[in-house]
């Protein structure tokens, strides 16, 4: 059986995600001790922090790092999601263009599971450019009202 490295997983998948590197101090409020803790746990503050996401999206990452081994409770959890979802919420992010996104993009932008983002992938190299949101409804893993709420982070 083969022993993965919490550390080198969560790393690699920071690096993924073309995430910054830069010194990043944490802004005063309820979960900033929680967030140091747990994200502490594989890496630097600056990769926990440095992507933006709605609410949804700093769930998906919480549960992959937990995936990878992050240990937490349930009210560090929910701190650390409340916490994330104030300071770096996701209308800090641009729009992602279906068309030309990478994978991690379509992650990190969408709030995609990793095998939603291969789908979409797939499916616009068989079937060409996406032109409307319908198009991306076509993709049988993907969730239309969940694209709907969506729609102003979409473009073609």
């Amino acid at each position: 059986m083969m022993r993965v490295d919490m550390r080198n997983v969560c790393i690699a998948f920071a690096a993924a995600a073309g995430l910054a590197l830069t010194a990043q101090e944490l802004p005063e409020g309820a979960g900033k001790a929680e967030t140091e803790k747990l994200c502490k746990q594989c890496h630097e503050m600056a990769r926990s922090v440095s992507k933006r996401q709605d609410r949804e999206g700093w769930i998906a990452t919480m549960d992959k790092m937990k995936a990878f081994g992050m240990r937490s409770t349930d009210a560090e959890y929910a701190a650390v999601v409340a916490f994330l979802t104030k300071n770096y919420p996701a209308d800090a992010v641009g729009k992602v263009n279906v068309n030309t996104a990478t994978a991690i993009e379509l992650e990190s932008g969408l709030s995609l599971r990793r095998s939603q983002a291969a789908a979409v992938i797939a499916y616009r190299k068989e079937n060409g450019p996406f032109k409307s949101i319908d198009d991306l409804k076509k993709i049988p893993v993907l969730e239309g009202a969940k694209l709907d709420d969506k729609k102003d982070r979409i473009a073609f």
